[in-house]
């Protein structure tokens, strides 16, 4: 296999893949989102799109539209096909049986039952494979199921909404709404995109949110996180409710308030303490564990300052609204020991745009220096 120059026409093929990845986005988890297309003398023969976690891979559906035409035709995939037995079978055969030509991977699979694995059985039936074409945008597609693979811990992205002056809630804890309906409808895509929606239990007492999605057309529900140390959060919540599974992560040991809140339709995981409070770390890879692969934090100053400050925030999407709050209202995250200019925590903003009347601000949070914080 080999990393090497590719054509505009290649270049133009794998975009075509990766538009066709996206369309995945609400119904792969916990797999990756993945997009095929076959191409021979120029022409496109066949494409596809893994469509849902379980059934047929984006390349068997690019070969089942080709047919024969697969024969001798290029594959461009936005991820080195599988090579084992999972609930599907590997892909990588039936590129074979098809007798395709040439092999162009964006990618190489993290998983760690592929990983190069898949490219080189290709290889060895004397199929051409070349790896590396447009790959930023392949792993932007699935950081989730990169990061799970690679590091056993979801992806985390931080959702804020906030005033011009950095508020996210009165002195009251009044806060609906501080953003556009357009902002919220945003809000509702990613909770769609996400694995789990995580939350602390002190959200729950204020605001007894219920945390789904509710988008025409999308049915599958999120899985609701609540870290809720000591079991405070009433069995009469919304959420416990709600279409879908709630768990919550704690450190209580009481039988009786366990017994209780499964009754109600809580799923209970006893979690390690750190400090006075659940560790942050062993619930995302406990998550992890259960396949998830993007985590929404949605919270309140003090779970998402420390989960910030514990280094287990990947991305911040703040939408900033065209109002001012003043210096009374709540501030967006709980960050004592920043004392210094040296203490600051940095972002790389990767993307600005208005959504309604709000800007979000989408930013990636740089290394922290975890000694230090």
């Amino acid at each position: 296999m080999s990393k090497v120059s590719f054509s505009s026409d290649d270049h133009k093929f794998m975009s075509q893949a990766l538009r066709l990845a996206k369309k995945g986005i609400y119904t792969t988890a916990p797999n990756p989102n993945v997009g095929c297309v076959l191409v021979k003398d120029g022409e496109v023969v066949g494409e596809g799109w893994h469509e849902k976690a379980g059934e047929a891979h984006a390349e068997i559906n690019a070969l089942k539209q080709a047919g024969s035409k697969a024969e001798g035709a290029t594959a461009y995939v936005t991820l080195e096909p599988c090579c084992h037995q999972g609930k599907t079978p590997p892909c990588s055969n039936a590129l074979i049986k098809a007798k395709v030509k040439r092999v162009v991977a964006a990618m190489i699979d993290p998983h760690s039952k592929v990983a190069g694995k898949g490219l080189k059985q290709l290889e060895l039936a004397g199929i051409l494979v070349e790896h590396g074409l447009l790959e930023d945008q392949a792993i932007e597609l699935n950081l989730g199921f990169i990061k799970r693979m690679q590091k056993r811990l979801p992806y985390v992205r931080c959702k804020l909404a906030m005033s011009l002056d950095g508020r996210t809630a009165m002195a009251s804890s009044e806060s609906k709404w501080i953003t556009s309906a357009a902002a919220r409808d945003d809000v509702q895509r990613l909770r769609a995109r996400s694995s789990a929606i995580l939350t602390g239990v002190g959200t729950v007492l204020a605001d007894d949110p219920s945390m789904t999605v509710r988008i025409d057309g999308v049915d599958i529900q999120p899985l609701r996180v609540v870290v809720d140390t000591h079991l405070s959060m009433p069995t009469t919540s919304k959420m416990l409710k709600e279409k879908g599974q709630t768990v919550l992560m704690t450190c209580s040991t009481d039988e009786h308030i366990t017994q209780a809140l499964e009754d109600a339709g809580a799923d209970i995981h006893t979690m390690p303490y750190c400090n006075t409070s659940v560790d942050l770390t062993s619930v995302l890879q406990q998550l992890s564990d259960m396949h998830v692969n993007d985590v929404l934090l949605e919270t309140g100053a003090t779970l998402s300052g420390a989960m910030l400050q514990a280094g287990l925030i990947d991305e911040l999407i703040i939408y900033m609204a065209p109002v001012l709050m003043g210096n009374e209202a709540r501030g967006l995250f709980a960050l004592p020991g920043l004392d210094t200019m040296q203490d600051k925590i940095e972002l790389d903003i990767i993307d600005q745009r208005s959504v309604g009347s709000d800007i979000r601000i989408t930013a990636k949070v740089k290394s922290l220096n975890l000694e230090q914080h």
